[in-house]
């Protein structure tokens, strides 16, 4: 095959390869189009969880709730549909009406939890012993003398609102 048969083929072939490319890819406006029928991203959500414990059994309820709260919390981060939490205590006591021992800020990636990932669903594959789990958890809730849990939200100190 001599040179100007080669280089005509080759011509051709890279021709007709664009030509597909063209026809496969969607165009700039289609892609534009597509990403504005695309649905809207879901808004994190910030919640907080407040504990206080009843005296002389902060420990106690502390290794239940680890064992099985920050259990569900790290489990639902692996999925995905927990971003990140933090778990705080107070350094410094306070008078009892406003005392807490423990509060937790969970960043969802959405409000509602995708299938498979709501809290409950996540306790049933982590723990399959049912029965001890709501036990535990009952006597955890027996050692709380108050909690709340509270959708919130960042300010922008900078906000004209």
């Amino acid at each position: 095959m001599n040179f100007n048969i080669r280089f005509a083929v080759r011509n051709s072939l890279v021709l007709a390869l664009f030509s597909l490319a063209t026809l496969i890819t969607p165009s700039r406006a289609t892609a534009a189009q597509q990403v504005m029928t695309a649905a809207p991203a879901t808004k994190p959500v910030i919640e907080e969880w407040v504990y206080r414990t009843k005296y002389g059994f902060k420990d106690e309820w502390w290794a239940l709730f680890k064992k099985y709260q920050i259990a569900i919390l790290e489990r639902q981060k692996q999925l995905g549909y927990v971003k990140d939490f933090t778990v705080y205590a107070p350094s410094l006591h306070t008078s009892e009406e406003v005392r807490w021992d423990y509060r937790i800020i969970i960043i969802r990636a959405s409000a509602d939890a995708p299938p498979g990932q709501s809290e409950a669903e996540v306790a049933k594959q982590l723990f399959p012993d049912q029965a001890t789990f709501k036990r535990e958890e009952n006597r955890r809730w027996e050692l709380t003398t108050n909690h709340w849990d509270l959708p919130i939200h960042v300010v922008n100190p900078d906000a004209s609102n």
